[in-house]
């Protein structure tokens, strides 16, 4: 067992069972970030706003995937290693583990038969687990493993959009509770996740269509424009990966952060702006000042947790 998460890489147009991953968790995502409205956070000093995102332009939005993006390594494996010293697999678990999350950091890339193994490990693994007790342990595990991980120009990125009076969704094929968490702690709007199948609030197992990677994500973030009413237009959408090439290409505003070589290379083709704060490099096509709201940002709302119950 490696760690909780749902990745099954697919290099194929979207599926039913992509659009089903898809329009489950833009619906997580949009009930629990209605439940909480405030969103506190440092407005950038007068001077500073950048041309881009524009400043209450209430029909964009950010959409940011998460591993290597906002965060250094995968989400779903730094949850495993809280998961390991909570009891929840033994040893042997662990090495698979670890393995994977070297060749996650070294290669940069997802390994599909990595992530299929740790999508099922997961799924045996949380079975018979309540929701809530993961979420609570994903509160502790951001603090151990995360925190210190988060990417500050990304975050930037991010602040400058809620800045502006946009929304934020944080992208990801991890678990929603794990992205429910983050979002949350990082101040942004909400989070869009693979969503497991629970019945009265305990994991069945089973997953809710197929994990939210590639055309998945795409199908996610159409769904939740339709019903925010947004304008794929002028929102915004960041990634490191190949693979999220369906969710950048529907948006007016994509952005190559910390890009793999096949993305790196798509967005020099296609005039992407590229952003690299792996090594401190900047590309050409640059946005938003690294600067833009670099300071802390407080408050937020919730992320999606609803939609586990969906299939009571």
């Amino acid at each position: 067992m490696a760690a909780l998460g749902w990745l099954t890489p697919r290099r194929r147009s979207a599926t039913a069972r992509s659009v089903l991953a898809g329009e489950a968790s833009a619906e997580a995502a949009r009930k629990s970030s209605q439940e909480l409205e405030e969103l506190a956070h440092e407005v950038a000093p007068e001077g500073t706003e950048p041309e881009f995102p524009v400043i209450g332009d209430d029909k964009a939005a950010a959409f940011f995937d998460l591993d290597n993006t906002v965060m250094q390594g995968a989400a779903i494996f730094h949850f495993g290693r809280g998961l390991y010293k909570r009891k929840f697999f033994e040893t042997r678990d662990l090495y698979r583990f670890a393995w994977q999350q070297a060749w996650f950091r070294l290669a940069g890339v997802e390994d599909p038969e990595h992530m299929q193994d740790a999508r099922d490990s997961a799924l045996s693994i949380v079975k018979g687990h309540r929701v809530s007790e993961l979420m609570s342990i994903g509160e502790e595990i951001y603090d151990e493993y995360m925190a210190e991980r988060i990417w500050p120009g990304t975050r930037a990125l991010a602040e400058a959009h809620l800045d502006a009076g946009q929304k934020v969704w944080l992208v990801t094929a991890a678990p929603v509770e794990i992205a429910t968490v983050i979002a949350r702690r990082l101040g942004l709007t909400g989070a869009l996740g693979t969503v497991a199948e629970s019945v009265d609030g305990v994991y069945t197992g089973k997953l809710v269509g197929e994990p939210l990677h590639g055309p998945a994500k795409a199908e996610a973030v159409r769904a939740l424009a339709a019903a925010e009413g947004l304008d794929l237009g002028r929102c915004a959408a960041y990634s490191d990966s190949h693979n999220d090439i369906p969710m950048l290409s529907l948006v007016g505003h994509p952005y190559a952060i910390n890009p793999d070589a096949k993305l790196r290379k798509h967005a020099r083709k296609l005039d992407w702006r590229l952003r690299d704060y792996r090594t401190g490099r900047k590309a050409a096509k640059v946005g938003i000042p690294a600067a833009a709201g670099v300071g802390a940002v407080a408050g937020g709302t919730a992320a999606a947790i609803a939609l586990h119950r969906r299939r009571r």
